[in-house]
């Protein structure tokens, strides 16, 4: 039984690796190509995956902590990580909302949304992997901080559907205040996200994005 334990938590682990990797790739690409084709949703999509590394970070750190002793309390480095990364979150919100602003203002429009198309479609595809993996893992450990962090991974799922569908829109349609929707809603992803950081750190274990 130990045996399967330490199994189950290495697999945990190594997901969390996988996530903090994913999401360093997909932030290089995403921001690189954003302002290239001059895509705010993009660009911000790809600030919110570098944000998700930190996150990440601090997952890792707790996976261990977990296997080790799961009554633990959280280590400093934790709560720090927790909230470095939720005030990470509420700056890219405000960003992400003064410049959706200042678009529309100046009705600016992306070259080609195409780039947002194939990355959100990857992106997705990577998620929804991720979500079913921890979700597994954590139900079959019975930790809740685990599946807490599987249903978190749904905000990221939801932030590439919002940038699949601003991507698709936009390329049927060239409306330029498309793409300021798509970042609009990344910033109210964003925003749920710092949230759920600072409950964390709190001590709350529960995820908003899990209702």
């Amino acid at each position: 039984m130990l045996k399967k334990l330490e199994r189950d938590y290495q697999i945990a682990f190594l997901l969390s690796l996988f996530t903090i990797l994913a999401n360093l790739v997909e932030g290089v690409f995403s921001t690189i190509l954003g302002q290239q084709d001059g895509t705010l949703a993009l660009f911000g999509f790809g600030l919110d995956s570098f944000i998700e590394v930190i996150s990440a970070v601090g997952i890792s750190t707790m996976i261990l902590r977990i296997a080790r002793e799961s009554d633990s309390p959280r280590s400093k480095f934790e709560v720090t990580a927790l909230k470095i990364t939720g005030i990470s979150f509420y700056l890219l919100t405000a960003g992400l909302v003064l410049t959706a602003l200042l678009n529309l203002m100046n009705n600016a429009k992306p070259e080609t949304a195409v780039s947002g198309l194939i990355i959100s479609l990857i992106s997705l595809s990577v998620m929804v992997f991720l979500y079913r993996a921890k979700l597994r893992v954590g139900r079959k450990l019975n930790s809740d901080p685990i599946i807490a962090d599987a249903n978190c991974t749904k905000a990221c799922i939801y932030m590439s559907l919002v940038l699949l569908g601003s991507s698709l829109i936009y390329t049927l349609t060239g409306l330029a205040f498309i793409d300021t929707l798509g970042a609009i809603g990344i910033a109210w992803f964003s925003f749920g996200e710092g949230r759920e950081a600072f409950e964390k750190a709190s001590g709350r274990e529960t995820c908003a994005c899990s209702d």
